[in-house]
Protein backbone atom coordinates (compact mmCIF):
# COMPACT_ATOMS: atom_id res chain seq x y z
CA UNK A 1 0.00 0.00 0.00
CA UNK A 2 0.88 3.17 -0.65
CA UNK A 3 1.02 5.62 1.89
CA UNK A 4 1.67 9.63 2.31
CA UNK A 5 3.94 10.15 5.11
CA UNK A 6 4.94 13.69 4.67
CA UNK A 7 6.22 16.56 2.14
CA UNK A 8 9.46 15.98 1.42
CA UNK A 9 11.13 19.30 2.05
CA UNK A 10 9.42 19.39 5.65
CA UNK A 11 10.82 15.95 5.85
CA UNK A 12 13.82 16.90 4.86
CA UNK A 13 14.67 19.91 7.39
CA UNK A 14 13.54 17.84 10.08
CA UNK A 15 16.16 14.71 9.40
CA UNK A 16 18.99 17.87 9.24
CA UNK A 17 17.86 19.00 12.33
CA UNK A 18 17.41 15.33 13.83
CA UNK A 19 21.07 15.00 12.94
CA UNK A 20 21.44 13.10 9.90
CA UNK A 21 24.82 12.80 7.50
CA UNK A 22 22.89 13.06 4.48
CA UNK A 23 19.63 13.53 3.04
CA UNK A 24 18.39 11.18 0.12
CA UNK A 25 14.92 11.85 -2.49
CA UNK A 26 14.66 8.97 -4.69
CA UNK A 27 11.77 10.30 -7.38
CA UNK A 28 9.92 6.80 -7.95
CA UNK A 29 7.87 8.32 -10.87
CA UNK A 30 10.13 9.61 -12.60
CA UNK A 31 10.47 7.61 -15.63
CA UNK A 32 7.02 8.00 -16.83
CA UNK A 33 7.42 11.88 -17.40
CA UNK A 34 9.47 14.82 -18.29
CA UNK A 35 12.39 15.19 -15.99
CA UNK A 36 13.41 18.07 -16.75
CA UNK A 37 10.16 19.53 -16.72
CA UNK A 38 9.49 18.33 -13.73
CA UNK A 39 9.46 21.51 -11.86
CA UNK A 40 7.87 20.16 -8.39
CA UNK A 41 10.82 17.80 -7.76
CA UNK A 42 13.27 20.46 -8.77
CA UNK A 43 11.88 23.12 -6.35
CA UNK A 44 11.98 20.31 -2.99
CA UNK A 45 15.57 20.39 -4.05
CA UNK A 46 16.04 24.38 -4.14
CA UNK A 47 13.47 24.95 -1.15
CA UNK A 48 15.62 21.60 0.93
CA UNK A 49 19.04 23.07 -0.45
CA UNK A 50 18.34 26.79 1.42
CA UNK A 51 17.89 25.14 5.04
CA UNK A 52 19.44 22.08 4.81
CA UNK A 53 23.36 22.18 4.44
CA UNK A 54 24.09 18.00 5.03
CA UNK A 55 24.56 16.77 1.19
CA UNK A 56 21.68 15.82 -0.90
CA UNK A 57 21.16 12.96 -3.13
CA UNK A 58 18.47 12.66 -5.86
CA UNK A 59 17.36 9.78 -8.05
CA UNK A 60 14.64 9.29 -10.31
CA UNK A 61 14.94 9.42 -14.19
CA UNK A 62 18.23 10.20 -14.94
CA UNK A 63 18.72 8.96 -18.48
CA UNK A 64 18.50 10.03 -21.80
CA UNK A 65 14.72 10.37 -22.84
CA UNK A 66 12.35 12.09 -25.81
CA UNK A 67 9.79 14.84 -24.47
CA UNK A 68 6.30 15.09 -25.02
CA UNK A 69 7.07 17.71 -27.61
CA UNK A 70 10.14 15.51 -29.45
CA UNK A 71 13.15 17.80 -27.98
CA UNK A 72 15.39 15.15 -26.85
CA UNK A 73 17.56 14.98 -23.40
CA UNK A 74 20.63 14.07 -22.13
CA UNK A 75 21.29 12.13 -18.56
CA UNK A 76 23.74 14.91 -18.50
CA UNK A 77 21.36 17.16 -19.28
CA UNK A 78 18.75 15.59 -16.37
CA UNK A 79 21.77 15.68 -13.99
CA UNK A 80 22.47 18.91 -14.40
CA UNK A 81 19.37 20.54 -13.23
CA UNK A 82 19.32 18.53 -10.52
CA UNK A 83 22.41 20.26 -9.51
CA UNK A 84 21.21 23.49 -10.45
CA UNK A 85 18.67 22.92 -8.19
CA UNK A 86 20.49 21.99 -4.56
CA UNK A 87 21.84 18.00 -5.36
CA UNK A 88 25.23 16.87 -4.34
CA UNK A 89 24.93 13.43 -6.04
CA UNK A 90 22.57 12.10 -8.45
CA UNK A 91 21.60 8.04 -7.80
CA UNK A 92 20.81 6.10 -11.40
CA UNK A 93 18.74 3.20 -11.24
CA UNK A 94 18.09 1.54 -14.29
CA UNK A 95 20.23 3.15 -16.56
CA UNK A 96 23.09 2.13 -14.92
CA UNK A 97 22.09 -1.45 -15.23
CA UNK A 98 21.41 -0.83 -19.08
CA UNK A 99 25.41 0.91 -19.15
CA UNK A 100 26.65 -2.03 -17.39
CA UNK A 101 24.90 -4.60 -19.53
CA UNK A 102 26.39 -2.59 -22.58
CA UNK A 103 30.10 -2.16 -20.71
CA UNK A 104 30.40 -6.53 -20.27
CA UNK A 105 29.23 -7.07 -23.59
CA UNK A 106 31.29 -4.67 -25.36
CA UNK A 107 34.18 -4.79 -22.95
CA UNK A 108 35.52 -0.92 -23.33
CA UNK A 109 34.53 2.21 -22.17
CA UNK A 110 33.51 4.47 -25.26
CA UNK A 111 31.72 7.92 -22.96
CA UNK A 112 28.25 7.49 -24.19
CA UNK A 113 27.16 5.73 -20.75
CA UNK A 114 25.25 7.95 -18.40
CA UNK A 115 27.49 7.20 -15.80
CA UNK A 116 30.62 8.36 -18.09
CA UNK A 117 28.99 11.67 -18.86
CA UNK A 118 27.68 12.61 -15.26
CA UNK A 119 31.02 11.89 -13.52
CA UNK A 120 33.25 13.26 -16.45
CA UNK A 121 31.85 16.92 -16.16
CA UNK A 122 30.57 16.61 -12.47
CA UNK A 123 33.06 14.14 -10.87
CA UNK A 124 33.25 10.34 -9.75
CA UNK A 125 31.79 11.13 -5.93
CA UNK A 126 28.81 12.83 -7.78
CA UNK A 127 27.13 9.81 -9.25
CA UNK A 128 26.03 7.23 -7.01
CA UNK A 129 24.15 3.99 -8.38
CA UNK A 130 21.55 2.53 -6.74
CA UNK A 131 21.50 -1.40 -7.16
CA UNK A 132 18.10 -2.63 -6.57
CA UNK A 133 18.49 -6.71 -6.17
CA UNK A 134 15.89 -9.28 -5.34
CA UNK A 135 17.04 -12.86 -4.47
CA UNK A 136 17.01 -16.13 -6.53
CA UNK A 137 16.99 -19.07 -4.17
CA UNK A 138 18.80 -22.32 -5.32
CA UNK A 139 20.03 -25.61 -3.91
CA UNK A 140 23.64 -24.96 -5.44
CA UNK A 141 26.17 -22.80 -7.36
CA UNK A 142 25.79 -25.27 -10.60
CA UNK A 143 22.05 -23.62 -10.77
CA UNK A 144 23.79 -20.42 -12.38
CA UNK A 145 26.56 -18.47 -13.53
CA UNK A 146 26.42 -15.87 -11.05
CA UNK A 147 27.71 -15.46 -7.48
CA UNK A 148 25.65 -17.70 -4.75
CA UNK A 149 26.19 -17.39 -1.33
CA UNK A 150 24.73 -18.74 1.93
CA UNK A 151 21.64 -16.71 3.92
CA UNK A 152 19.21 -17.41 7.00
CA UNK A 153 18.56 -20.91 7.76
CA UNK A 154 21.24 -22.20 5.19
CA UNK A 155 19.51 -21.19 2.05
CA UNK A 156 21.28 -20.28 -0.88
CA UNK A 157 21.16 -17.33 -3.07
CA UNK A 158 21.73 -15.07 -5.86
CA UNK A 159 21.11 -11.77 -6.15
CA UNK A 160 19.34 -10.80 -9.64
CA UNK A 161 19.37 -7.21 -11.09
CA UNK A 162 15.89 -5.65 -11.47
CA UNK A 163 14.86 -1.85 -13.45
CA UNK A 164 12.32 -0.10 -13.82
CA UNK A 165 10.99 -0.11 -9.94
CA UNK A 166 11.58 -3.86 -9.58
CA UNK A 167 9.06 -4.65 -12.24
CA UNK A 168 11.70 -6.25 -14.56
CA UNK A 169 14.54 -8.33 -13.91
CA UNK A 170 17.84 -8.52 -16.03
CA UNK A 171 20.34 -11.70 -16.38
CA UNK A 172 23.10 -9.69 -14.11
CA UNK A 173 24.05 -9.77 -10.67
CA UNK A 174 24.65 -7.06 -7.82
CA UNK A 175 27.99 -7.41 -8.04
CA UNK A 176 28.40 -7.58 -12.10
CA UNK A 177 26.71 -4.36 -12.03
CA UNK A 178 28.58 -3.00 -9.35
CA UNK A 179 31.77 -3.44 -10.61
CA UNK A 180 31.17 -2.40 -14.43
CA UNK A 181 29.77 0.55 -12.70
CA UNK A 182 32.66 1.53 -10.74
CA UNK A 183 34.69 0.77 -14.08
CA UNK A 184 32.54 3.13 -15.60
CA UNK A 185 33.25 6.07 -13.12
CA UNK A 186 30.79 6.12 -10.47
CA UNK A 187 31.77 6.86 -6.85
CA UNK A 188 29.39 5.36 -4.54
CA UNK A 189 27.15 1.78 -4.47
CA UNK A 190 23.77 2.74 -2.83
CA UNK A 191 22.89 -1.26 -1.99
CA UNK A 192 19.32 -1.80 -1.50
CA UNK A 193 17.19 -5.61 -1.20
CA UNK A 194 13.70 -5.80 -2.72
CA UNK A 195 13.36 -8.91 -0.36
CA UNK A 196 14.81 -7.08 2.77
CA UNK A 197 12.58 -3.26 1.95
CA UNK A 198 10.23 -2.50 4.49
CA UNK A 199 10.19 -5.78 6.36
CA UNK A 200 11.85 -3.64 9.36
CA UNK A 201 14.04 -7.34 10.07
CA UNK A 202 17.99 -6.20 9.16
CA UNK A 203 19.64 -5.39 6.66
CA UNK A 204 21.01 -8.26 3.92
CA UNK A 205 24.42 -8.94 5.61
CA UNK A 206 25.44 -11.53 2.87
CA UNK A 207 24.75 -9.26 -0.17
CA UNK A 208 26.18 -6.22 1.83
CA UNK A 209 29.79 -8.32 3.11
CA UNK A 210 29.92 -9.55 -0.50
CA UNK A 211 29.35 -6.50 -2.47
CA UNK A 212 32.37 -4.89 0.37
CA UNK A 213 34.99 -7.63 -1.13
CA UNK A 214 33.91 -6.89 -4.72
CA UNK A 215 34.62 -2.84 -5.22
CA UNK A 216 36.74 -0.22 -3.52
CA UNK A 217 34.22 2.52 -3.87
CA UNK A 218 31.93 3.00 -0.95
CA UNK A 219 29.00 0.87 0.00
CA UNK A 220 25.76 2.28 1.69
CA UNK A 221 23.37 -0.33 3.17
CA UNK A 222 20.33 0.08 2.59
CA UNK A 223 17.03 -1.61 3.08
CA UNK A 224 15.55 -3.77 6.37
CA UNK A 225 16.29 -1.27 9.54
CA UNK A 226 14.16 -1.91 12.37
CA UNK A 227 16.09 -0.87 15.19
CA UNK A 228 18.83 1.03 16.14
CA UNK A 229 20.89 -2.11 16.87
CA UNK A 230 19.81 -3.17 13.12
CA UNK A 231 22.71 -0.37 12.08
CA UNK A 232 25.49 -1.94 14.67
CA UNK A 233 25.02 -5.00 13.06
CA UNK A 234 25.40 -3.82 9.59
CA UNK A 235 28.13 -1.84 10.03
CA UNK A 236 30.28 -4.42 12.02
CA UNK A 237 29.18 -7.58 10.18
CA UNK A 238 29.91 -6.13 6.78
CA UNK A 239 32.27 -2.94 7.29
CA UNK A 240 29.80 -1.11 5.05
CA UNK A 241 30.68 3.03 4.65
CA UNK A 242 27.20 4.08 6.26
CA UNK A 243 23.69 3.06 6.56
CA UNK A 244 20.30 4.20 4.94
CA UNK A 245 17.05 3.98 6.77
CA UNK A 246 13.73 5.65 5.53
CA UNK A 247 10.54 4.28 6.82
CA UNK A 248 11.07 4.14 10.42
CA UNK A 249 12.34 7.67 10.64
CA UNK A 250 9.13 9.04 8.57
CA UNK A 251 6.93 6.77 11.04
CA UNK A 252 8.99 8.23 14.31
CA UNK A 253 9.59 4.61 15.12
CA UNK A 254 13.24 5.51 16.05
CA UNK A 255 15.18 8.60 16.21
CA UNK A 256 17.98 9.45 14.28
CA UNK A 257 19.77 10.70 17.90
CA UNK A 258 18.93 7.24 19.28
CA UNK A 259 20.42 5.31 16.26
CA UNK A 260 23.56 7.63 16.54
CA UNK A 261 24.37 6.96 20.36
CA UNK A 262 23.66 2.94 20.12
CA UNK A 263 26.10 3.36 16.77
CA UNK A 264 28.43 5.33 19.25
CA UNK A 265 28.47 3.32 21.92
CA UNK A 266 29.26 0.20 20.08
CA UNK A 267 32.56 1.93 19.66
CA UNK A 268 31.74 2.84 15.53
CA UNK A 269 32.79 6.17 14.61
CA UNK A 270 30.05 8.26 13.40
CA UNK A 271 29.27 12.08 13.23
CA UNK A 272 28.62 13.55 16.30
CA UNK A 273 24.78 15.29 16.86
CA UNK A 274 25.37 18.87 16.56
Amino acid sequence: DVRNLGKPVELANRYSDDGADEVTFLNITSFRGDVVQDAPMLRVLELTSEKVFVPLCIGGGIRDYTDTKGVTHSALEVASAYFRSGADKVSIGSDAVFAAEKFRADGVKDGTSCIEAISNVYGRQAVVISVDPKRVYVTSQDETKHTVLEVEDGKLCWWQCTVKGGREVRDLDAFELAEACEALGAGEILLNCIDKDGQNAGYDLALIGQMKKRVSIPVIASSGAGNPQHFVEVLKATDADAALAAGIFHRKEVAIAEVKATVQGAGIPCRPLE
